[in-house]
């Protein structure tokens, strides 16, 4: 998945919720511009925020979606 998907998809369930950037911003702790940023595909969540970003839009993880090494 590239950048732009999953700007996408933040975009997505941001507007399902009803909320403003600024107000996914909030809760997650970073600035709005980082929001902006994600949504634009001009950079990532950090790793660490994706499971509070992924129960903030009650996402589960697709069973298959990790691999053993």
């Amino acid at each position: 998945m590239n950048g732009l998907n999953i700007g996408k998809c933040i975009i997505r369930k941001r507007k399902e919720k009803g909320i403003a950037q600024e107000q996914l911003a909030d809760y997650m702790g970073v600035s709005k511009a980082s929001v902006s940023k994600w949504e634009t595909g001009q950079s990532y969540p950090d790793i660490v925020i994706l499971p509070k970003m992924a129960a903030y839009f009650k996402l589960q993880r697709p069973a298959k979606s990790i691999t053993k090494i």
